[in-house]
């Protein structure tokens, strides 16, 4: 082959992989796992009410997205027909007191919990939360959380979505699957990871800070 004609198909290739390059660089590009176990999030009025008035959260470690964190204090879920202790206090303190549960946790309580995106509460299930100095009853606060993803802006440009967008997320393995309905989250703070609870996690035999990658818009 002449040595102009292979500079020019050379040149072509190029010119075609450099068109191609977000979309490959997006289907190897992967996300981190972070699995959810049963968590609460507090308002500080029922800080008081389970701790004691004027109460302050004890860190016990910093979780993945920044300013979060897991405390120190757990505290019981009482159902109509089962009780979970040790259920751990996520900070910082939340306007509204919300429960996080798997399906199975629903099972052992007996109660009817809602898949829901984070904050929306409304007419999900209730609960009674014990602590050491006190206990509330919630009408409703307790929800199965949505799978989702957290993305700084620049990871959601890296993979063309945007905030609230829904997603298909690919795992691997011998039980790979797909998430469809994943929602996107967008903020500055936020760092690139995956959240799924137990039951998501276990059907899909992952791990925390196994790879996922994101495959098509649900």
């Amino acid at each position: 082959m002449e040595p102009k004609l292979i500079e020019q198909v050379v040149a072509q290739v190029l010119i075609a992989l450099k068109d191609r390059l977000p979309e490959l660089e997006s289907a190897s590009r992967t996300i981190r796992v972070g699995i959810s176990n049963r968590h609460i999030h507090l308002s500080n009025e029922h800080v008081e009410i389970l701790f004691g008035v004027g109460y302050q959260l004890k860190k016990l470690k910093d979780l993945a997205q920044e300013g979060e964190f897991a405390a120190e204090e757990t505290v019981t879920l009482v159902g109509p027909k089962g009780v979970i202790r040790g259920v751990r206090v996520l900070g910082p303190l939340r306007k509204t007191t919300q429960v996080e549960i798997s399906r199975t946790d629903a099972f052992s309580l007996g109660i009817k919990a809602p898949v829901r995106d984070s904050g929306q509460i409304e007419g999900s299930a209730g609960i009674t939360i014990v602590g050491p100095c006190g206990s509330i009853t919630l009408k409703e606060g307790v929800i199965m959380a949505a799978r989702h993803i957290h993305m700084h802006p620049d990871d959601a440009a890296f993979f063309g979505v945007k905030d609230q967008d829904r997603v298909s997320i690919e795992t691997t393995g011998t039980r790979g699957i797909v998430f469809k309905n994943v929602l996107i989250r967008v903020h500055p703070k936020f760092r690139l990871e995956m959240h799924l609870d137990v039951d998501e996690a276990n059907a899909a035999e992952l791990n925390n800070n196994d790879a996922v990658q994101l495959v098509r818009q649900s």
